[in-house]
């Protein structure tokens, strides 16, 4: 049997997009590529991600398509296998000399894959064998070349070079915005000031100076059109290769006004009715539409940067440098190195303020670390030696010696920030009508408002009434609203739950969360802490032994067992700082329990049979029925033959669980208990969690619990609602794969790195792998053990949120172009009322591109 191999995937930026109509195009092209299986295009992150076979399609073909479609796409570099990636600010290039004899010096390098370097952006990009070649050795035979540079991390270099050109080209914007205004009102108030009144110099007037007033209305024309020759630069190449954009429409619809007025201006010099002429100009209609546009095109391209603030924030967690210990002659060195040239292995000291540069293990000292600037925890954590911590958190008081286990882009922080950046360049499904009418939008408009101009013409009115009415149609459609609309909700949502340590992956996830139908929850870890712990004691009556001499007898036997009880008895004894004594000798009976030899005493500790008959029919049976029908686990425990107590051992339910469960049947959610474990014990935890006998679905191994998540989708087929899955993101991976949203837990106790106190709050990698949705931290535990269940409502109130707005924008989106075309085309005028005048249609253009924006910028507020 043949499998077929998954496709590869590729990520790209797009530069020269300017409206829905060029990211509908570029999508179309690539899906009409043999290999190219799917592909995605973000207007409002300019983004690219395509699945293709390689056999059949390469990012080179792909690339050539779209610069033959009039755009540019930077493919991201695939990292060889072993290899590693410097990020580099260089400074000093003056020009392509420059930058190309640094991309020399470093490929004749030994251990130097590849290297390219950005003389526009000042950076360069080294992918290299680490066993073969050092970070630092690099740098400096590019600071001995004469060049200075500073190692930045991947999403921090990305982003600045994605920043400094939104930057640059707001600045553009604006340079061009002054001329435009300049020009254009004057411009404005020459050619309508005398219908309204206002004076005109006599050599200026129309009746009086036809001629002049042609002439310098023209004069003060042209410095805006070359103000906004973008539009034209664009639009009619666009148009030439039969894909009309935005661009089009402004460039046809201004110059078909220009160009009238121009021929008017021609036929008053040559003295053909100078007077009627005249009053047949509308150089206002081309140049105060262009100024208009632009201004509109700037104010949405100044709410955009703020989309990604919520990136900025993470990645300005990373501190910059770190103190690295090293081994000198004299002993432990302190040496201050760039953060991202640490490596795994490497010794961290971290001071007391300092922000912890790297993923790794505590190996000396102790204190608090702030994680809220990663996770939005509240209080600091407490950190002693074994515990974990995460680059990009705060240390408190107490110095911190940490061993570095993951550096630069492979610490959870840096990969947080590409999950986010990679979110927000996704799509959801409700875009999928904005994107089909965006295909053929443009297209559309033109044949609209040229139909609309010749019926107005064949209706019996002037050519110059025409032109009005082509014109205003061309410049009110605003195929940028419709474009904007989901991606800039997607961007916002996405960065918002990042804030709040909810990471979600995906648009399709996003929209899916929103409608959910019925919550499954797995129990162990989930619903519970997911660690044993001892939660009752009952002493045998008539014994003479304490509570704390009958735990430090049981923890005694315990010490040398592996097992997870053991491990609860041996915590219960920790907390309350008993000493545990060495057994003198130590028994395993499988599946029965323990005897040991504890300061001279035999100790017998397992279940009621192994340890004696008063378990099973004499004074304590009945207790051992009774812990075992709650849901405990019962270990017995006999010393020198006499019972002497009941340990109960149980996994305790999170203090947040019934609330959040509460909470989730009030919004009409149904919540269902998925566990493994056996009926007795899942419905004693279903009881105190407030669920009842038929939300509990118990005895479920791995694989079967994926089978009932494809029954519960099967129930709610066609009905519009979808499969919730909350689980830890370990053995509930195929579980949270196949539900529609799979919500990993990403901190507590089953996470990988370990069990102690300062593991919580961090994800595993199979949480982060498995679930579209992870929750990084509990927004409202108060139980200190590193919940995070009350994320699952976060989650869902974000989707619905981000839904509304999306909803939100679409609406006024299509609604302002179902409404706009429709007026601008003379509908008004043909029962009675006024014609839209060009230059209001080219402002509300402009704004309602400004308007999704905003709307879409609303969420940066959002609060669970």
């Amino acid at each position: 049997m043949t499998t077929t191999p998954a496709p590869a995937k590729a990520q790209a930026r797009i530069k020269g997009m300017h409206c829905a109509a060029c990211s509908a195009r570029i999508e179309r092209i690539l899906r009409g590529m043999d290999g190219v299986a799917s592909a995605e295009v973000s207007l409002a992150a300019e983004t690219l991600a395509v699945a293709y076979d390689p056999a059949l399609a390469s990012t080179e073909a792909m690339a050539q398509a779209i610069a033959d479609a009039g755009f540019e796409a930077e493919f991201e570099a695939a990292a060889a296998p072993g290899a590693a990636t410097l990020f580099l600010a260089v400074t000093g290039m003056h020009c392509a000399a420059c930058s190309a004899r640094i991309e020399r010096i470093m490929n004749a390098q030994d251990g130097v894959l590849s290297a390219s370097v950005n003389l526009a952006a000042e950076t360069a990009t080294i992918s290299y064998n680490p066993q073969l070649a050092r970070p630092a050795e690099l740098r400096q035979l590019i600071h001995e070349a004469g060049f200075s540079t500073e190692v930045v991390s991947r999403a921090s270099a990305l982003f600045a070079e994605r920043r400094r050109e939104a930057l640059a080209r707001l600045v553009r914007q604006r340079r061009e915005l002054i001329p435009a205004f300049a020009f254009a009102l004057p411009l404005l108030v020459l050619s309508m000031g005398h219908m309204v009144g206002m004076p005109l110099p006599h050599a200026l007037h129309p009746e009086t100076s036809p001629a002049t007033f042609a002439l310098v209305q023209l004069g003060l024309t042209l410095p805006v059109l070359w103000a906004g020759r973008g539009f034209y630069l664009r639009g009619l190449p666009a148009l030439l290769r039969r894909s009309p954009t935005m661009d089009t429409l402004v460039a046809l619809g201004t110059g078909a006004a220009f160009l009238h007025s121009l021929w008017a201006t021609v036929l008053i010099l040559a003295g053909n009715n100078p007077l009627h002429r005249a009053h047949d100009l509308y150089y206002e209609s081309a140049a105060v539409l262009l100024a208009m546009i632009s201004l509109g095109k700037y104010l949405e391209a100044r709410s955009k940067l703020k989309t990604s603030d919520a990136v900025q924030a993470l990645i300005r967690l990373a501190p910059e440098t770190a103190t690295v210990l090293r081994e000198g002659p004299l002993g432990p060195e302190e040496v201050r190195l760039p953060a991202a040239e640490l490596t795994p292995g490497d010794v961290v000291l971290v001071r007391p303020g300092e922000s912890i540069p790297v993923d790794g293990v505590v190996l000396a000292g102790t204190g608090g670390v702030d994680e809220s600037m990663l996770t939005g925890e509240s209080l600091p954590v407490a950190k002693e030696p074994d515990a974990r911590v995460a680059a990009g958190t705060l240390n408190g008081a107490g110095a911190l010696t940490i061993r570095a286990e993951k550096t630069g882009e492979d610490t959870m922080l840096a990969r947080i920030v590409d999950m986010v950046q990679e979110a927000q360049g996704s799509k959801a499904p409700i875009a999928s009508l904005a994107d089909s009418i965006s295909a053929v939008f443009v297209p559309v408009v033109m044949l609209v408002a040229a139909l609309s101009a010749l019926a107005w013409l064949l209706a019996g009115q002037d050519l110059g009434f025409a032109l009005r009415i082509f014109t205003a149609v061309m410049v009110i459609a605003c195929p940028c609203a419709m474009g904007l609309a989901t991606p800039m909700s997607i961007m916002v949502a996405t960065g918002r739950g990042a804030a709040l340590g909810v990471l979600i992956k995906s648009g399709e996830a996003l929209q899916a969360a929103g409608s959910a139908g019925v919550a499954v929850f797995d129990k162990t870890g989930t619903l519970t802490h997911g660690r044993p712990v001892l939660a009752e004691l009952v002493l045998a009556r008539g014994t003479s032994l304490t509570e704390a001499k009958i735990i430090t007898l049981a923890a005694g036997a315990e010490s040398r067992s592996e097992h997870p009880l053991a491990q609860a008895v041996l915590a219960a004894a920790q907390e309350r700082g008993l000493a545990i004594p060495v057994p003198e000798s130590f028994l395993a009976q499988p599946g029965q329990g323990v005897e040991a030899v504890v300061t001279g005493r035999t100790v017998r500790l397992g279940n009621a049979v192994f340890a004696g008959q008063a378990f099973v029919d004499g004074p304590l049976a009945g207790e051992v029925t009774r812990l075992s029908e709650s849901g405990m686990t019962p270990l017995c425990l006999s010393v020198d033959g006499s019972p002497a107590a009941i340990l109960a051992v149980a996994d305790t339910l999170r203090s947040e669980t019934p609330g959040v469960l509460a909470a989730l049947k009030r919004q009409g959610v149904r919540v269902v208990m998925l566990t493994g474990d056996n009926e007795r014990t899942a419905w004693a935890i279903a009881q105190r969690a407030g669920l009842e006998r038929g939300d509990v679905i118990a005895g479920v191994l791995p694989d079967g619990k994926a089978e009932v998540i494809a029954g519960l989708k099967r129930e709610l087929e066609g009905t519009g609602r979808t499969v919730v899955m909350v689980g830890d993101g370990v053995n509930d991976a195929p579980a949270l794969a196949l539900a529609d949203v799979g919500i990993a837990m990403g901190g507590g106790p089953l996470s990988p790195e370990g069990r102690s106190s300062g593991s919580r709050s961090f994800g595993s990698d199979a949480a982060i792998e498995s679930g579209d949705v992870v929750l990084m931290h509990n927004l409202s535990s108060t139980d200190g053990n590193g919940g995070t269940l009350s994320g699952v409502l976060a989650a869902l109130a974000l989707s619905k949120a981000a839904m509304r707005n999306i909803r939100q924008n679409l609406f006024w989106a299509f609604a302002f172009n179902v409404i706009g075309i429709p007026v601008a085309a003379g509908l008004l005028f043909a029962f009675g009322g006024p014609t839209l005048n060009p230059m209001l249609a080219g402002t509300a253009m402009g704004l309602s591109s400004v308007t999704v924006v905003t709307n879409a910028l609303r969420l940066r507020f959002f609060k669970p």
